[in-house]
């Protein structure tokens, strides 16, 4: 998703800067609570007098996503983009700390980072970045087997994948691993689906969030996909890759189906998974799963219709 963008490191300076526009919104947005007699609560009042005054807002798609943010409770940030943890650490934690200062009351801070550069941060950087602010990150694992992920590219073996995520957990994040189911196509299921467990295993993060494979037109898979030397999972078999993960996955961890692309459906038609951000606790919860997945192998063989693209 990023091959059309320029990579650079953005500086501490200009990061703050955001976190200083972002909190002179909020400030001027309270500040007319006030004036209105809302008691510095939010609501669409302020929003619109702020905007009949300063009518450029209108056209400020920052300003839209403060106000909702607030709306949401404004207990929460993420830092964007990609990886954000490949920052030096000192810029990094000059970055949360500002940000911790500036909005005291966040419960909960959050980025993307990749395993590899975690594996090669030291024990003492993380623990670092850790107390300055920022308490969980997002991986994307995409599988745990090294063939596919050399074949996609992925710039790290499944080892590689384990350092990185163990030494997360060691230095006190939380940690959420992302899969895709139907990734390796009807040639690499199997070996997909086992060795993405025994990786998650190994690492056992605090999340596992499935996000299925969806080949998008212009990238490499969909042209092998075209070439006819990838062979895209129906409905029953992403759900037999799934069973076979599940099997095979031994961790304390919540395992969720939060996107819109887990659309396997139950007998009644319904979604087969809670879209809970919270997902099933394994492994008090694994039972279930896996009888979901039962009932919804049962419901799709009366429904062939449907398929996982």
């Amino acid at each position: 998703m990023y091959k059309t963008e320029k990579f650079e490191l953005r500086s501490p300076a200009e990061v703050k800067g955001d976190i200083d526009q972002v909190a002179d919104i909020c400030g001027r947005l309270k500040d007319i609570s006030w004036k209105l007699g809302h008691g510095g609560n939010i609501a669409r009042e302020a929003a619109i007098e702020l905007l009949n005054s300063e009518p450029e807002l209108n056209y400020n798609q920052g300003f839209v996503m403060v106000y909702n943010w607030i709306q949401s409770g404004a207990g929460t940030a993420f830092l964007q983009d990609a990886n954000s943890l490949i920052m030096k650490t000192d810029q990094l934690v000059d970055i949360l700390q500002h940000l911790r200062k500036t909005f005291p009351t966040l419960n909960r801070v959050t980025s993307y980072a990749r395993s590899k550069t975690i594996a090669q941060k030291k024990p003492e950087e993380l623990q670092a970045i850790r107390e300055a602010g920022l308490d969980r990150v997002h991986i994307g694992l995409e599988t745990g087997d090294d063939e596919l992920l050399k074949k996609i590219n992925k710039g790290v073996t499944a080892e590689g994948h384990i350092k990185g995520g163990k030494k997360a957990i060691e230095a006190g994040f939380q940690v959420s691993e992302y899969w895709m189911p139907g990734l390796g196509g009807t040639e690499m299921w199997q070996n997909h689906a086992l060795n993405t467990a025994r990786v998650l295993n190994e690492i056992n993060p605090h999340y596992i969030r499935s996000r299925p494979f969806n080949p998008i037109p212009g990238t490499g898979m969909h042209a092998q996909m075209a070439a006819g030397q990838l062979h895209l999972l129906s409905a029953d078999e992403q759900l037999a890759e799934l069973k076979l993960m599940m099997e095979n996955l031994d961790v304390t961890a919540k395992v969720c189906f939060d996107h819109a692309a887990n659309y396997w459906h139950n007998r009644q038609g319904g979604l087969l998974f809670t879209h809970s951000y919270e997902g099933y606790k394994f492994p008090e919860e694994k039972a279930r799963v896996l009888e979901l997945i039962d009932e919804g192998l049962q419901a799709n063989n009366k429904r062939p219709d449907i398929l996982m693209l």
